[in-house]
């Protein structure tokens, strides 16, 4: 008699776990380390997520994101802006998972920022001297004109 509730409990058991997937043996992937640097250094260097810090600096690239995008400013430069690529690749029995940062390290060449452009000022126009009119109009005749001829 034992025998059979011990195998009825444990029937029991495993047909409550109808909704049993291998997804809930996978874990999270771990955040990966993005090196960030910028030419010159000490620029401030912020990710689309949030994070900040002055180069050259890491943060840690968002897990589950498929990518996201650094913005480097620094006094006197332009700001520049980086798009990064994560790719996770799941793993199998085979293989671990792994996660793959492009491009790493994130690399900004920052450009001067130059004065600001001068108003363009336009140079006074001279007037430019009257031609001698060679062929002038001819001047009024003495005469008047005659009468329109009649019918």
């Amino acid at each position: 008699m034992r025998r059979v509730l011990v195998v009825a409990v444990a029937g029991m058991g495993l047909a409550g776990c109808s909704s049993f997937s291998l997804d809930s043996f996978k874990s999270t992937p771990p955040p990966v380390q993005v090196a960030l640097e910028s030419v010159p250094s000490g620029a401030e260097a912020r990710t689309s997520n949030g994070q900040t810090c002055k180069t050259p600096c890491t943060v840690n690239a968002p897990a589950g994101e498929p990518g996201f995008s650094v913005t480097f400013a620094l006094n006197k430069f332009e700001p520049a802006t980086v798009p990064v690529q994560v790719i996770y690749h799941p793993g199998d029995f085979t293989t671990p998972a792994s996660t793959t940062v492009d491009p790493n390290p994130v690399i900004a060449e920052l450009k001067p920022a130059g004065p600001p452009p001068k108003p363009i000022r336009a140079k006074p126009k001279r007037p430019k001297p009257k031609p001698a009119t060679a062929a002038a109009a001819p001047p009024p005749s003495p005469f008047p004109n005659p009468p329109p001829p009649t019918r």
